[in-house]
């Protein structure tokens, strides 16, 4: 009898070790349809990122007469030789870097400070600055290079563009492939750029909460890093020592297994 309650208590061990893992691994504990009704009151499906320093603006004017608006359209041209009058492709149009003080210098307008506004926002901002100019006009903004990076135990570590501009931290590491076996989902590492200055956030993906967090949204240039749990961190240098501790145990379990016979 004492030997079935040394394995019973062996397997008990082994079984809590391995729930105790499962548990690490698993995302957004708890989640239930009375817990997404809370969840819901956070849930923004209309998130839109704001405008940065060293972001790369697409800004296209419309209107209802072409020769009006053209000269908001200024043309991106590069010519097949030097002082050769001939393109060397269809022009496109020019594209806006937001400079360090949060400007662009836009045709006719001027200077305009457009870091801190939401799309929506510059939007409405532009077309207000070009009512001296134009009846009606239609302003089209798109950011030209909305990245994130990804790095640390996910599958694919890398740089990813987002198309839609809107784009949470579930699609990032989907992006890359999910997480390792290795990383750390309680203690994910953002960093953000806010006027200049860099935010840190650490967030707890193993809970529903990550759903009402203000970094569940990414902003473009947003860096996610995981981190590797103790087991990655032992390293391969390490194995044998591990191994030896745990043939070690082993033979301690089986010599008081022996002890109570």
């Amino acid at each position: 009898m004492k030997r079935v309650n040394w394995f019973s208590l062996i397997i008990v061990i082994i079984a809590s070790v391995n729930c105790s893992s499962q548990k690490d691994i698993a995302y957004f504990h708890g989640l239930n349809a009375s817990r997404a009704e809370l969840i819901n009151k956070y849930y923004k499906t209309g998130h839109e990122a704001k405008i940065g320093v060293g972001d790369m603006l697409s800004i296209t004017v419309t209107g209802l007469d072409p020769l009006a608006v053209a000269p908001f359209n200024l043309p991106l041209v590069s010519y097949a030789t030097p002082g050769s009058d001939q393109l060397s492709a269809a022009p496109t149009l020019q594209s806006y870097l937001v400079d360090v003080n949060g400007n662009v210098n836009f045709p006719v307008i001027g200077t305009i400070r457009l870091a801190g506004l939401k799309k929506s926002e510059a939007i409405k901002f532009i077309g207000e600055e070009l009512t001296p100019y134009l009846k009606s006009a239609i302003v089209t903004i798109q950011f030209m290079n909305y990245r994130i990076t990804v790095l640390g135990e996910v599958a694919k570590p890398g740089q990813y563009s987002i198309n839609n501009e809107r784009a949470t931290i579930l699609d990032a590491l989907g992006m890359a492939g999910d997480m390792t076996v290795y990383g750390v989902r309680n203690n994910v590492l953002l960093t953000r750029e806010t006027n200049g200055k860099l935010e840190f956030a650490r967030l707890n993906l193993n809970t529903d909460e990550i759903f009402m967090s203000p970094y569940f949204y990414l902003q473009q240039n947003d860096i996610l890093y995981v981190e590797p749990n103790s087991v990655k961190s032992i390293g391969s240098q390490n194995i044998g020592l591990y191994l030896s501790g745990f043939t070690t145990f082993m033979s301690t379990i089986a010599l008081l297994i022996n002890l109570t016979k």
